[in-house]
């Protein structure tokens, strides 16, 4: 890999201190609300777990960090200036990508475009694009379907995909939704080692939401619960493991 990153203004170099952070933010849809006063702070070249049940606010607070949903109230901090409210393109830009739970991959163009126009869509040029996306794309294990329409993909490959198309946009940080839904044993192995490598390979911090536990307690060395929208529980996969109120909410007993 080249080890090139953050070419946005905010994003300078792989030791930084960049933080995002997550200060008291709420999300309320008319009378549910959906995160309540979240506390969090993600810095590059860690890996922070996000977990919880469904319905528990996973999704809208990763929605929160990333733009594509304006916090009710509370702030999200990229480095010292506040981005809540910013749009997901300006956010995107300046060095927080994101993965979805839906690939959203342009099923016409072969694997390598799609991952080379999340490069030029940061102003890469066309051919640096190109190059990235291909060592992207073996890093990734999918070298040899390149060429290939995304659309014919299966659905485990479609995720490995995405991971590579946030990872094009060269962030500081990459929040990946369930990369691991899906697969078998074998595949979450090979998620487990492409998400352990990101943060030394790319300088990122990641964020991972994931309801496999094996994969979560595998690779994250921080993990925060919530349920109902609230903070249950943080600290290491041991801590939370042992959270009397983790077990009873969320893992369950045996």
């Amino acid at each position: 890999m080249s080890g090139e990153i953050g070419k946005g203004a905010t994003v300078r170099g792989r030791d930084d201190g960049l933080t995002l952070q997550a200060i008291d933010v709420s999300v309320r849809f008319g009378g549910l609300t959906a995160v309540d006063s979240v506390n969090e702070t993600l810095h590059r070249g860690e890996i922070l777990g996000l977990i919880g049940p469904n319905g528990a606010g996973k999704t809208t607070f990763v929605n929160a960090l990333t733009g594509f949903q304006e916090p009710t109230s509370g702030q999200v901090k990229l480095g010292d200036r506040e981005i809540s409210g910013l749009s997901p393109h300006w956010i995107r830009r300046h060095g927080v990508a994101r993965s979805f739970q839906a690939g959203r991959l342009f099923r016409d163009l072969p694997v390598s475009e799609n991952v080379e126009v999340a490069g030029v869509s940061m102003g890469l040029s066309r051919r640096r694009a190109h190059k990235h996306a291909m060592e992207l794309i073996e890093w990734i294990g999918l070298k040899d379907k390149a060429r290939q329409p995304a659309g014919v993909l299966p659905y485990t490959d479609e995720r490995r995909v995405g991971i590579a198309r946030a990872l094009a946009m060269q962030p500081a940080f990459v929040l990946l939704d369930e990369p691991a839904a899906g697969m078998s044993d074998l595949e979450c192995d090979d998620i487990m080692r492409l998400v352990r490598e990101i943060p030394a390979r790319f300088g990122c911090g990641v964020l991972l939401i994931e309801h496999n536990m094996r994969v979560v307690m595998g690779v994250c060395q921080r993990i925060h619960v919530l349920d109902s929208g609230k903070t249950l529980s943080r600290g290491s996969p041991d801590q939370v493991q042992k959270d009397p109120a983790v077990i009873q909410a969320y893992l369950g007993h045996g």
